[in-house]
């Protein structure tokens, strides 16, 4: 027995030390930990459980025979974060550059069931060197396997990516299959062709920073939902992230009990919205005064910042924020804030977690680029999710909500529980002075002094629709309120809603615009 033991730790000294010494002090050298480094930053301390430590390829073409690592390039098992159960796979790039191939991917399937069967969150910590050449079409079979998983899984559990390396042709769909992905600045490429292949086909110059790197993907793209300056730092946005989710479908948010509860009133809000509705102001105030402190968590942050999305705490209840944002293109709707919001939406409705909605909006940002490159069906992919959420939904409006933007932004019309309004809001078809220009615009004309007159008219109108009251008359807005009443309202209405149960129409599934 002592032989024997003797060999599986010497398997296992061989296992943990990955491609080997010198390969690992690359990985150093450009910034990077290693793959059991990551996992020991991203887990509890001593709860990884490993599956799968001693498996090698089969691979004999092209030299593999004699380039054997038992586990194949990925660690892949289960451990805790913040006492809760999460299954992990973490791809060794000091092993055959962490390439894809057969035996690598069926780790990876397999960690993939054992989540979708438990109903536990899976975390993928990907840097890759893509599919592994030397074993031809089988490595695409592998990502093709993963591909198919991360689609069942959908919905079901959540499936967060951290992309800390190079990811690039079939590499890139499963993470952007899965729910969130995060990247290291610096450090971590996605692209479908890189630098070189882009180069030869459209002769282009371009770097993998500017093509697929974090910055990239964090404001023009869309792609990647999180960045951060080091792994590190990664790791705890991840860990942070996860606290606002359930594990599964099947069960409701973690709830963390707050320490003031009798502390919800906010006198500060009463006084933030400027005295000129023109005039910007900042929404993630409003949001910071509402919600508890510390506890908001912004996703796309640098991406479509004419809205805002992101988790937070109300009293302890985990929450979505959807809010426009006024100090960016005036919380205009364009293209990519209607994508941006549809999909935080879809996600929050998946997981049980109610959402919260600040409307500031004064319209669909016009124009050729908006209306040629698909702002209605952009568009009609927000008023889609909000449409079909069924889970708790409460609007506060601010200030504006102009068109059909009102309707879009999760207004009672399209299924919200409760819709509350400050003083200052303005709920109408559009502004008073464009509104004034079009009803009266015979007899602006014919005045002796229209300058006077249009402003006379801009002010009928903004007196008889510029107001929350003729929507609360008919029953559109529940309740007008002051505006430090905000918190205490919303988190009332979390707290009536928690039980609430809607069934979507029996159907295969809709067919949202795409």
């Amino acid at each position: 027995m002592k032989d024997k033991l003797q060999r599986l730790e010497k398997l296992k000294k061989q296992a943990l030390q990955g491609g080997g010494p010198n390969k690992i002090k690359a990985q150093h050298a450009k910034g990077k930990l290693t793959a059991r480094e990551r996992l020991n930053a991203l887990l509890d301390p001593d709860s990884f459980e490993e599956f799968g430590m001693l498996v090698t390829h089969r691979s004999t073409h092209f030299g593999l025979d004699k380039q054997k690592f038992p586990g194949d390039g990925v660690v892949t098992g289960y451990g805790t974060i913040n006492g809760r159960p999460v299954y992990v796979f973490s791809q060794d790039f000091t092993v055959l550059g962490g390439s894809l191939a057969e035996a690598h991917a069926q780790k990876i399937c397999r960690i993939m069931d054992m989540a979708l069967e438990s109903g536990i969150p899976i975390i993928g910590l990907n840097d890759s060197g893509g599919a592994r050449i030397q074993e031809g079409v089988v490595s695409l079979g592998g990502y093709a396997d993963i591909f198919y998983r991360n689609t069942l899984a959908s919905g079901i559990i959540p499936q967060i990516s951290l992309v800390l390396g190079p990811c690039a042709g079939g590499a890139v769909y499963s993470p952007a299959i899965t729910d969130f992905i995060l990247m290291a600045e610096g450090t971590s490429y996605m692209f479908v062709t890189g630098p070189n292949v882009v180069k030869a086909v459209t002769h282009e110059e371009v770097s993998s920073e500017d093509l697929g790197g974090a910055a990239t993907h964090a404001s023009r793209s869309g792609v990647a939902h999180f960045t951060c300056e080091d792994e590190a730092a990664l790791m705890r946005t991840a860990r942070r992230l996860l606290s606002y989710v359930p594990a599964s479908c099947h069960e409701k948010p973690p709830f963390r009990p707050y320490l003031t509860p009798d502390d919800h009133l906010r006198p500060r809000l009463d006084g933030l919205i400027p005295v000129h509705s023109a005039q910007p102001y900042d929404m993630r105030e409003v949001i910071m005064e509402v919600v508890d402190p510390l506890s908001f968590l912004e996703v796309h942050q640098q991406y479509a910042e004419n809205i805002l999305v992101g988790f937070a705490r109300i009293g302890g209840h985990a929450v979505g924020i959807v809010a426009n944002q006024p100090a960016h293109l005036a919380g205009v709707l364009d293209i990519k804030a209607s994508i941006k919001g549809a999909r935080f939406v879809r996600f929050c409705d998946c997981f049980n977690i109610p959402l919260v909605v600040f409307e500031d909006v004064p319209g669909f940002l016009p124009g050729t680029d908006q209306e040629w490159n698909g702002i209605i069906t952009h568009g009609a992919k927000l008023l889609y999710a909000f449409c079909e959420a069924t889970v708790p939904r409460i609007t506060v409006i601010t200030r504006k909500a102009y068109g059909g933007a009102y309707d879009v932004m999760n207004s009672k019309h399209i299924g919200a529980d409760l819709n509350f309004a400050w003083p200052s809001a303005e709920i109408a078809v559009m502004g008073a002075k464009g509104a004034a220009e079009i009803i009266f615009k015979k007899e602006i004309s014919e005045s002796p002094d229209p300058e006077s007159t249009w402003r006379q008219k801009e002010a009928e109108y903004a007196e008889l629709f510029a107001n929350p009251y003729s929507a609360a008359e008919r029953g559109y807005v529940d309740e007008v309120i002051p505006p430090r009443l905000t918190r205490l309202k919303i988190l009332r209405g979390l707290e009536m809603l928690q039980t609430k149960r809607k069934e979507p129409p029996r159907r295969k599934h809709g067919n949202i615009p795409l």
